[in-house]
This record gives C-alpha cells, sequence and structure tokens, in this order.
C-alpha cells in the first residue's frame, strides 16, 4: 500500500472528514486553515481562508454544497464548499471544539471550551437554507460537563446528543429538552480523558478512543458497552470501516516527550482492529509524529491519517485487504 503524501498544512493535522459521496476530503489543522483535496489522488483543491486561530473540527453537508468548522478564535464558520466564501460566523466567548451537522442539515451542535470561568457547552444551532436568513441565537445550550467536551455528536433520528470529553464520562442529551438521559459507567467506561468519538456508517454504534490506551464501541441507544480495544499508547484518534468489521486506531505519545524517540519507538502507526474479536490484525507506519485524526472513504477503500507532522497520508488499500482473513 503505498500511501499518498499530501502535504498542505504548515502545523499539526486535528481532524479528517470525508463527504458522503467520498469524493472529497476535508482537513482541519493548527494552522487556521481547513483544506479540501481530491480523495481519489491527493490533489489539493482550495483552501478556506479566515479563521485566526487553530481549527479543531469540521463537517460537511449532506449535498456536499456547505462546510462548518469550529476554531480556538472562538468562532464557528459556514463556508461555501465550491466557492470558499464564508457564508457566516457564528461568534463564541470560547474556544468552539467539535461541529456536527445533524440528519438533514437543519441543525448543527457546536461545543465550546471551558474558558475564562465559563463552563464548556453544547450549542445547538438552526441552519437556515439560505444563508442570507441564518442568524446566530441557539435553540438550546446544555451545560453539564466538567472540563472540556472534545466531541459531540448527533444520535438517531437527531432525538439525542452524545457527548464525551475530558472527564472520560460518555453522556446521552435528549435535544429537544437538553435533559440528560444516559452517562457511561465508571467501572466499564473510559478511565482517561475521551479524546475522539466516530458513529458507526449505519449510526447504531459509535466508537470512542481515550488518553487511557483504549478504545471503546458502545450501543449508541442504550450506552451499553460492546468491545474494548486495547493498545500500549494513548488514542487520539478512532476511525471504523463501513465495508468491513474493522477498527482503526491512532495515537503515539504526547508530542512534547517525541523529541527523544525515533518513529519506529514512538509507535506512530494507525493500527487496525478486528472489530468483533478484538485482536489487533496489522498496522500502517509512516508518521513521525502522534496521529491526530483518521477517517475512512464512505466506499472502505481507502482511509487517511493526519499526524502532529502536518502530513495527511491517504492509503488506498490494496486488493489483498479485502480478503484478509482473521
Amino acid at each position: 500500500m503505498r500511501p499518498i503524501l499530501m502535504k498542505g498544512h504548515e502545523r499539526p493535522l486535528t481532524f479528517l472528514k470525508y463527504n458522503r459521496e467520498g469524493d472529497l476530503l476535508f482537513s482541519c489543522a493548527k494552522d487556521h486553515t481547513p483544506t479540501v483535496w481530491f480523495a481519489d489522488n491527493g490533489e489539493r483543491l482550495g483552501t478556506y481562508r479566515g479563521h485566526n486561530g487553530a481549527v479543531w473540527c469540521c463537517d460537511i453537508s449532506r449535498d456536499s454544497m456547505r462546510l462548518i468548522t469550529g476554531s480556538a478564535d472562538q468562532t464557528v464558520k459556514l463556508w461555501s464548499v465550491q466557492t470558499g466564501a464564508q457564508l457566516f460566523t457564528f461568534n463564541f466567548d470560547s474556544p468552539a471544539r467539535s461541529v456536527d451537522f445533524s440528519i438533514g442539515d437543519k441543525l448543527a451542535l457546536i461545543t465550546t471550551d471551558p474558558f475564562m470561568g465559563l463552563p464548556s457547552a453544547i450549542h445547538v444551532k438552526c441552519i437556515a437554507r439560505d444563508p442570507d436568513d441564518q442568524t446566530a441565537e441557539s435553540i438550546h445550550v446544555l451545560r453539564g460537563p466538567q472540563g472540556r467536551i472534545n466531541r459531540a455528536v448527533w444520535g438517531p433520528l437527531n432525538k439525542t446528543i452524545i457527548s464525551a470529553g475530558e472527564d472520560s464520562i460518555i453522556r446521552i442529551w435528549d435535544s429537544e429538552t437538553g435533559k440528560l438521559l444516559k452517562e457511561s459507567d465508571k467501572e466499564t467506561g473510559h478511565k482517561k480523558a475521551i479524546t475522539s468519538l466516530m458513529k458507526s456508517a449505519d449510526g447504531s454504534h459509535f466508537l470512542t478512543g481515550s488518553h487511557d490506551k483504549s478504545a471503546k464501541l458502545w450501543d449508541v441507544r442504550t450506552l451499553t458497552l460492546i468491545k474494548t480495544y486495547v493498545t500500549e499508547r494513548p488514542v487520539n484518534a478512532v476511525a471504523m470501516s463501513p465495508l468491513l468489521d474493522h477498527v482503526v486506531l491512532g495515537g503515539g505519545q504526547d508530542a512534547s516527550a517525541v523529541t527523544t524517540t525515533d518513529h519506529r519507538a514512538g509507535k506512530f502507526e494507525a493500527k487496525f482492529y478486528d472489530q468483533i474479536l478484538q485482536e489487533e490484525i496489522g498496522g500502517v507506519k509512516g508518521h513521525f509524529g502522534p496521529i491526530n485524526a483518521l477517517a475512512f472513504n464512505p466506499d472502505g477503500k481507502s482511509f487517511s491519517s493526519g499526524g502532529e507532522d502536518g502530513y495527511v497520508r491517504l492509503h488506498h488499500f490494496d486488493p489483498d485487504y479485502f480478503n484478509i482473513k482473521t
């Protein structure tokens, strides 16, 4: 598997996301400039200029017309994917960490960090069909978790919101009332900060990665723990194959501890696990620093990883990959 190396960011990668068709890949990094690439050959299509801080997260509407980005500059921006024009800016009093369009793209979830005495919060915004009608008001603001919320996503049929972050607890909220419905069990749940959260292609379960060197698979409605994948380093990013029962974990030790080790010792590889058997089945090396972002193409035939080294690596699977017998 020869990776395609995509060098378009000056600073570490933070997030990767494919559009629904899988022909475009969007990357976010600490260099303020989200970028869009052709997903088959890694050619850079364009950049979205306007943020003044690290961009932590993005999402793309179902029709691939709009991009939403959340940044440390305390704004969330809506963009035209095609033209790169800014359509609207939501301003907050603290850095925006996570963004997620609802099914149907009529709503957006935005999480903001604790900042200058303000607690972390989950904001629900209406997304207008016409950018001229867009307003900044929130429909709901949910507060409660201690520390930063690293990821929040919509549950089935937009009825619930799933959030996770620094306090290591996964929470499910009622998106209509803002009421807290469920919390993950302290015994079976993560022991350290949850860094990443990824829904399965059908939305029936989701995967979380944590600094406690594990990833866990959960039922999206009941919050029952289904599987645990154990690795020997903190997990910064997780992804699930839409095609095979494969889970990918990425991470590595903290960037500050990396200077003394070479890339082999730093364990900067994307590790593949059998989703059912929970066993490691392979790894993909290449990054010269921790992996911060992972994404599977919706067709399941390629995946990409983004690292602390500023590179996006795009991997198209060899035919052998689809015949792995575990």
